[in-house]
């Protein structure tokens, strides 16, 4: 497995893993004849100690203990995002482009800053609810990711997955929580809410998870959600879905059906919020979804031809106090392995604070424990980490 490892590690430092907040205080540069752009941004950046504590004598998890400190950007790259809209008589007709930055470039990779566009699509919407078509951020564990109260902090890292140094990011809860749905070329159907709910279901380009495969049908994802307002509070609710299938033509070759379901709840009443979120799948991964996963060199499906099964979990808590909110954060992910695959398990643990300065300015102060384990093998990484978010 350690060849799999050096595999990802290469891999991770060059594909940025992020996912979108939405805009927060986005600034209207034209609003006439009922056409309206705007543009959206946000900076951060972290000071980070990390240090690595592994049972060096596994062949799985291999290397020295290190510490290491970094300069980098928080779990959430920087970003910066152009909006627009025009009413043409029942319709509204829309659109976002978003184009997401590294700062991780001052070390091996020079200057070569990776900019990644990570929304390039258009909208229609009417009384029957909205049409989305072009590249967006997926559906299965959209939720569980977007209503992480630790999205704006620093989130876990490992050596293992090469993480500490400069030239990756942090990884927030994914892989301890939940999968990461990565943006991809999709049409999204969404209804009007009704009583509450509403309801998303998505023709996504599917992913290839086999050797010399071929796709037969799209991926197909959705997601119900359920938002409730009360004097003092809120509730949101949600559930998800996806299902991709990807047939093998090599010899032997093994047919991949990708499957799971995302759930989970987030309650908030005065100065506290309650999340609790997770997922079970088959064929998924336990990091970064089907086609992200193969991609870096992870099993699927056993030496038996069975799809290995996967789940996570997320629990949290927050107190807010004037401009201070304190967080409390544990979750771990389980990939069970099978006939010559080894079982992963990922846990982290956070307590962070974040500090309002105004409306636009943040500080964040959050430690972290991550342990990942391969089979008998160990690694626990201790993280503090220090930042500051602009948002405009």
């Amino acid at each position: 497995m350690s060849g799999k490892i050096s595999g990802f590690i290469l891999s991770a430092l060059i594909v940025w893993f992020v996912f979108p907040q939405a805009a927060l205080a986005a600034i209207t540069l034209y609003d006439a004849n009922e056409t309206t752009f705007s543009v959206d941004g946000s900076f951060n950046t972290f000071y980070v100690f990390s240090s690595s504590d592994k049972n060096t004598e596994m062949e799985e998890i291999a290397g020295p203990d290190r510490d290491q400190s970094r300069v980098k950007m928080g779990f959430l790259p920087n970003w910066i995002g152009f909006n627009f809209s025009r009413q043409v008589g029942d319709l509204k007709l829309g659109g976002r482009s978003s184009f997401w930055v590294t700062i991780n470039d001052s070390d091996n990779n020079l200057t070569e800053t990776g900019i990644d566009v990570r929304q390039f699509y258009g909208t229609v919407d009417g009384d029957w609810g909205q049409v989305l078509f072009g590249k967006d951020f997926t559906l299965f564990n959209r939720s569980n990711i977007f209503l992480d109260e630790i999205l704006l902090g620093y989130g876990n890292v490992s050596d293992t997955l090469g993480l500490i140094d400069g030239g990756g990011v942090s990884f927030g809860n994914i892989g301890t929580g939940y999968t990461y749905p990565f943006p991809s070329a999709q049409i999204t159907y969404r209804t009007p809410q009704l009583h509450g709910f509403r309801l998303a279901l998505g023709v996504i380009d599917p992913s290839r998870t086999t050797e010399q495969g071929q796709e037969k049908t799209p991926r197909f994802e959705g997601e119900l959600t359920y938002n409730l307002a009360f004097d003092g509070g809120d509730i949101t609710a949600w559930g998800g879905f996806l299902y991709n299938k990807s047939e093998s033509l090599a010899v032997n070759g093994t047919d991949i059906t990708t499957k799971g379901v995302s759930y989970g709840v987030r309650a908030r009443y005065a100065n506290f919020s309650l999340h609790a979120s997770g997922f079970t799948a088959e064929g998924l991964g336990f990091l970064l979804g089907p086609g992200a996963d193969t991609t870096l060199g992870f099993f699927l499906a056993d030496a038996a031809g069975n799809e290995i099964d996967s789940d996570g979990f997320l629990l949290q808590g927050s107190y807010t106090y004037g401009p201070a909110r304190l967080v409390l954060s544990y979750g771990e992910n389980e990939f069970d392995g099978g006939v010559d695959v080894a079982k992963w398990e990922n846990q982290t643990a956070t307590g962070a604070v974040f500090y309002s300065v105004n409306d636009y300015f943040k500080l964040v102060a959050e430690y972290n424990v991550n342990e990942i384990s391969i089979d008998r093998a160990r690694e626990k990484t201790k993280t503090i980490a220090l930042g500051a978010i602009l948002n405009f």
